[in-house]
């Protein structure tokens, strides 16, 4: 079954001089244009291509992979505006992507940014894109886990925090406390649920919570160590910039963890760093 939007292993079914005829089962067959056709293609050959309509809604096919797409996530910059809506650069050259005025959160312009869903609009059949994501997250139930890992892209900037989508299903915030290093809008990381309230609204953490979270970072600091040959030039004087930068955490979570290590004599705490005992 051809799957609009997305890469699709199609078989080559006809070699011309500006390029290679697919067959796309019941859309008939589909042009791959030559600069886009792989070396020592031949006929019978399966290709992997990312299908969509271009803009006389005929079918088009490329290997270029687009920022996201139908059913993902992307950060795309805005090339254009019209009396539709705008038009952001989808990652395929012959073909931005269309994000109309209706799904608009807010008016965008020209050079702008934005973190954009891809999806298929059920009554044109186009690829469009969107900026109201509410229709699309929190559709099951939020079967999580403390302190569960999960994915996460960082979808918005408030006065409360950030708003993450969750494995790209459920609505998330990370409070300031749970802040620590560079997040951004489009941004994508790993994270942790920190909890589930009673309302059914989820709260993220960017690492492990209470001891599990230093059991963690205990081990990776024991493997640097080992790695580093037994001396790391960081201790509790270090900056929250340069921890991070080793074991993405807080300062406040690496101070209490050395401290353990050191209570418990794998580890010595001197002026210039922390060193492995023998």
């Amino acid at each position: 079954m051809i799957k609009l939007g997305q890469f699709n292993q199609l078989p080559i079914v006809k070699k011309a001089d500006f390029g290679l005829f697919l067959d796309a089962d019941d859309y008939g067959t589909v042009l791959l244009p030559s600069r886009y056709v792989p070396e020592n293609s031949e006929i019978g050959q399966s290709l992997n291509v990312f299908l969509y309509l271009d803009s006389d809604n005929q079918l088009a096919a490329t290997t270029t992979k687009p920022i996201a797409s139908v059913g993902e996530w992307g950060l795309m910059t805005v090339e254009g505006v019209n009396s539709t809506g705008v038009f952001v650069n989808w990652g395929i050259k012959e073909k931005d992507l269309l994000i109309p005025f209706s799904e608009q959160r807010a008016r965008f312009n020209e050079g702008q940014t934005i973190l954009v869903y891809v999806y298929t609009d059920k009554a044109s059949g186009r690829i469009v894109g969107t900026t109201k994501f509410n229709k699309w997250l929190d559709k099951t139930p939020a079967n999580y886990k403390r302190n569960q890992s999960v994915e996460l892209i960082i979808a918005e900037r408030s006065d409360l925090g950030y708003k993450a989508i969750i494995n790209g299903e459920h609505w998330g915030m990370i409070f300031p406390s749970d802040v620590f290093g560079k997040l951004f809008v489009g941004k994508r990381l790993t994270g942790y649920i920190k909890e589930i309230r009673e309302d059914g609204k989820i709260n993220l953490s960017l690492q492990k919570i209470g001891v599990a979270k230093m059991d963690d970072l205990s081990q990776k600091i024991l493997d640097l160590l080992e790695k580093k040959g037994g001396f790391l030039p960081l201790n509790d004087k270090s900056s929250p910039e340069a921890i991070f930068s080793a074991f993405r955490t807080s300062k406040g979570t690496f101070k209490k963890t050395i401290g353990g290590l050191y209570k418990a004599g794998k580890i010595t705490i001197e002026k210039e760093g922390i060193r492995l005992n023998g």
